[in-house]
């Protein structure tokens, strides 16, 4: 068993990011000591470890919470739940990269249009003059 301290360390993060974990419902102490201290087990370590892992990927909070549901009962689940949660994730940052490189190429734009001399003044700065017009 271990102190809130120890598994932190153990997980190379704060104590109050497992205090945070465990006020938004994704870690749950194995149990309290007599003095009233959180005792966490290897299953908590393990279920840290896959927590930070989600959030390496992206995964928000609802969809790690999703999946550790699932993966306490997986037995009364399907490989397809899971997948679902990842593909939906997918789709999502595909979209946002869409959006990202729609950005990236109009600001590409603007930007090549522009001199960028640095004795010209400002007054006809193509870049100020394609932010203000109008669409």
């Amino acid at each position: 068993m271990y102190l809130i301290g120890e598994l932190a360390k153990r997980c190379a993060v704060s104590a109050d990011t497992l205090r945070f974990y465990e006020k938004n419902g994704l870690l749950v102490p194995a149990s309290r000591s007599e003095s009233g201290y959180r005792l966490y087990s290897e299953n908590n370590l393990q279920q840290i470890n896959f927590i930070i892992r989600s959030k390496n990927l992206g995964l928000s909070l609802d969809e790690i919470r999703e999946l550790l549901d699932i993966r306490l009962e997986a037995s009364q689940h399907s490989c397809a739940e899971v997948k679902t949660i990842t593909q939906t994730k997918l789709q999502l940052i595909d979209e946002k990269i869409k959006e990202l490189t729609d950005i990236r190429n109009a600001l590409k734009k603007i930007n090549d249009a522009c001199c960028g001399h640095t004795d010209d003044r400002a007054t006809h700065c193509s870049i100020l003059e394609a932010l203000q017009a109008r669409k």
